[in-house]
């Protein structure tokens, strides 16, 4: 099934051949950790280390509707199976 969204998929799609991931979790002090499962995390796959830095780049930008004086309570860590 196509998706008009990509980045909207819940289930992972062919993971078992992307071996160039992203690690994605709460920092410590993340009120919003209240809500999740104490170990939450997730992963973003990629086919090959230029597209998973470019996506990691694009994850760590601020965004560009976040207003002054926002971080982001998320870490990303590059990984690789």
């Amino acid at each position: 099934m196509d998706f008009s969204n990509a980045h909207n998929v819940v289930e992972p799609r062919d993971d078992i051949n992307r071996r160039f991931g992203i690690r994605v979790s709460l920092i410590e002090s993340d009120p919003f950790r209240r809500l999740l499962p104490e170990q939450w995390e997730t992963f973003h796959w990629f086919a090959d280390a230029t597209e998973r830095d470019a996506a990691l780049e694009d994850m760590r930008a601020r965004h560009r509707y976040s207003r002054l004086g926002d971080a982001p309570a998320v870490r990303y860590e590059q990984i690789d199976r």
